[in-house]
């Protein structure tokens, strides 16, 4: 067993390692905006309480509203909405490993039927699940309004990062630079 343990790390005195950078109110909801508008397909998680992982289903994110509120199209009959109406609390897992940006968004989903915003919210896309279209009778809209969301954002794309790491090592000095923290919307 080798007794001389070497504690130092490449973050140990670093402050580029990891900036910790929690926002709040317009900047939160533009970070928001910004990493949903990226990253766009979510687990979304219903039935926290008792779940195994069968009640998280991929979504696509329709739009982050300027008050935060994500957005979502569903069926009217889904296993979903059905979870929703028994309860709210919901958990919406973002991520995008080519760019190194997760987020993490706790909230409380509410169904809405509401014909003008199918219409605003609408993308051709869409009616993959719609046959009928903006008219389609099951359509219903999920709005998440987040409790509390955490993102970690690195800065570059992947082969960037990844040169940076093998310089890092070199170096013996962290060179990819991220960004984590709360989103208080």
């Amino acid at each position: 067993m080798n007794e001389n343990k070497n504690t130092n790390s490449i973050h140990q005195n670093d402050d580029k390692a990891n900036q910790k950078t929690n926002l709040n109110n317009k900047e939160a909801i533009d970070k928001l905006k910004s990493l949903v508008d990226e990253i766009n397909i979510c687990l979304f998680c219903t039935n926290l309480k008792t779940d195994d992982g069968s009640t998280c289903r991929p979504m696509g994110a329709q739009e982050v509203c300027d008050q935060g509120n994500i957005w979502f199209f569903s069926d009217v009959n889904s296993d979903k909405n059905r979870e929703i109406k028994q309860d709210e609390d919901v958990q919406l897992f973002f991520a995008h490993p080519g760019k190194s940006s997760y987020l993490i968004v706790n909230g409380q989903a509410e169904i809405i039927i509401d014909r003008k915003k199918t219409e605003e919210l609408w993308t051709p896309l869409v009616k993959t699940w719609f046959k009928e279209g903006k008219d389609d009778p099951n359509i219903s809209i999920i709005k998440v309004k987040p409790s509390s969301a955490y993102y970690w954002d690195t800065d570059g794309n992947k082969m960037i990062n990844f040169l940076k790491m093998i310089a890092s090592v070199a170096t013996g000095t962290n060179l990819v630079t991220a960004k984590e923290g709360t989103l208080n919307v």
